[in-house]
């Protein structure tokens, strides 16, 4: 090799370790400043993996849809192959769930108008 490829090499491999470092940065879950005193660290809990952490939070749920609504458009029969292995059941329990617990935890808008009369 001579000096011109060892440049444009070195320069490669600067840029696909900045690029793995900005990958990193998105991807790990932000942490809180750990509390020394705290018996149980943030990190030896449900879920472990790092991949699992990020599904976990909105965004990763986000992403999560978008990709499964890129391969229903991408190939629409074979989500529906997948769909069918799915326990229909639990999913919609689970779905409900979520759905009655957002709706319990949203607070009612304040009403307009004179207050009821008793």
């Amino acid at each position: 090799m001579n000096t011109t490829e060892e440049a444009q090499l070195a320069a490669i491999l600067a840029r696909l370790a900045e690029s793995r470092e900005e990958l990193r940065r998105v991807l790990e879950p932000r942490r809180e400043a750990e509390d020394p005193s705290d018996p149980a660290p943030r990190n030896a809990g449900f879920p472990r993996s790092r991949t699992m952490q990020m599904l976990m939070t909105g965004r990763g749920l986000g992403i999560v849809g978008t990709v499964a609504a890129g391969l229903f458009v991408a190939r629409p029969t074979m989500v529906l192959r997948l769909l069918r292995m799915l326990p229909a059941g639990a999913v919609a329990r689970v779905l409900l769930l979520r759905v009655f617990a957002a709706l319990r935890a949203k607070p009612q808008p304040p009403r307009r108008g004179p207050p009821p009369s008793t």
